[in-house]
């Protein structure tokens, strides 16, 4: 199968604006394709020690090239999320994950088909990587937020910030071990329904 690398989008720079970002933290992007995410949260915070996880070789190697060129210091690994060490050290784990479950019929590129690994695969990954307070930032599609609460939680993770972009993007922050309680931001101009109510 002809590789190519997923192309930047609306999705990642606001996923890149909205994770918590602290000094010096240990940040893993899984499946970081061509390394956006790291390198859209190196710009605000130069002290992340950054790693990033992609199953695809071509990517990887972009991702490295990439990095290096922007003088950015990363760790790229090349392998699938559910063969990685569960190692509960990183402070905080970002992914722009894929949307739809394979032969779903939806989407229009291979990349956004959970063809090597589900939704609940990137959640456990997120999990087993995270210290206990650890935070677990992706965007995702409002339509599949009850599998991603349900894929969250028995992960140990407890979604505790969410913001609705648009009918299609919603970005979510979770923390590992966190107490229940979830404050939902939107978007002041987010695109109504036919009823005429908010999305």
């Amino acid at each position: 199968m002809k590789t190519t690398i997923f192309p930047l989008g609306e999705d990642a720079l606001r996923l890149g604006e909205f994770a918590t970002v602290r000094p010096n933290w240990r940040v893993c992007d899984l499946g970081t394709g061509s390394g956006v995410l790291l390198r859209l949260l190196a710009q605000r915070e130069e002290t992340l020690h950054l790693t990033g996880i992609e199953i695809d070789p071509v990517s990887a190697q972009a991702a490295r090239e990439d990095l290096h060129g922007n003088r950015i210091a990363a760790e790229i690994i090349c392998k699938n999320i559910k063969q990685i060490k569960m190692s509960g050290r990183f402070d905080l784990v970002i992914s722009n994950p894929p949307y739809f479950p394979q032969n779903s019929g939806k989407g229009d590129s291979p990349f956004r088909m959970e063809l090597t690994a589900t939704l609940a695969d990137f959640c456990a990954a997120a999990g087993g990587l995270l210290r206990n307070g650890g935070r677990f930032a992706l965007c995702h599609r409002p339509e599949r937020l009850a599998d991603l609460f349900a894929s969250l939680r028995a992960s140990g993770l407890e979604p505790k910030r969410m913001k609705l972009v648009s009918p299609k993007l919603v970005l979510l922050e979770s923390v590992k071990q966190g107490r229940p309680g979830l404050h939902v931001e939107m978007e002041p101009d987010l695109p109504q329904t036919e009823s005429g109510k908010s999305v």
